[in-house]
């Protein structure tokens, strides 16, 4: 949503201009990172000139770690952001994946350049086609992310963030 979206940058922005700020943590909410985008909002976001490519490249680029905490899903967008992080931990229970091919949509926020890099040609192409959910499990097998923990998520990406 364009709340989501709006926040997620200026929350970047914040942390990236304080000094006191050494790293970063996004997570989602009730369980969940994100299932990504609701296709009816696709237009209203053009209109506001906010676009989630942009944001996922202003978290890449930031100079302070960003770690994912990744609960429950992250689909679509979810899982672009997450790729667009530094680092990404993922709860046991967690699945991720990019479901909006099933319905002729390709990842439009760099996703299908970030993910190739990360877990290589071959993976990323299977994941990317075919719309499948990935486990957690997979996803380190994979290199999608870089820990899997059964315990608080947010609390491990705190701690990842700490010693990086």
């Amino acid at each position: 949503s364009l709340t989501v979206l709006q926040a997620l940058e200026d929350g970047l922005r914040r942390a990236d201009a304080d000094p006191s700020v050494k790293a970063v943590m996004i997570c989602g909410e009730n369980g969940k990172f994100s299932a990504g985008a609701d296709i009816r909002g696709f237009s209203s976001l053009k209109r506001c000139g906010i676009a989630l490519g942009p944001i996922i490249s202003l978290i890449e680029r930031s100079e302070k770690p960003v770690v994912a905490a990744i609960e429950g899903i992250a689909l679509g967008g979810g899982l672009e952001v997450a790729l667009g992080c530094h680092y990404r931990i993922a709860h046991v229970k967690a699945w991720m994946g990019f479901p909006e091919v099933t319905i002729g949509l390709l990842p439009g926020a760099e996703g299908t350049q970030r993910l190739p890099r990360l877990i290589g040609v071959p993976a990323a192409l299977d994941v990317i086609t075919t719309g499948r959910h990935i486990p957690a499990t997979e996803a380190l097998k994979l290199g999608l992310v870089d820990e899997v923990v059964e315990e608080n998520t947010v609390e491990a990406a705190i701690c990842l963030a700490n010693k990086v």
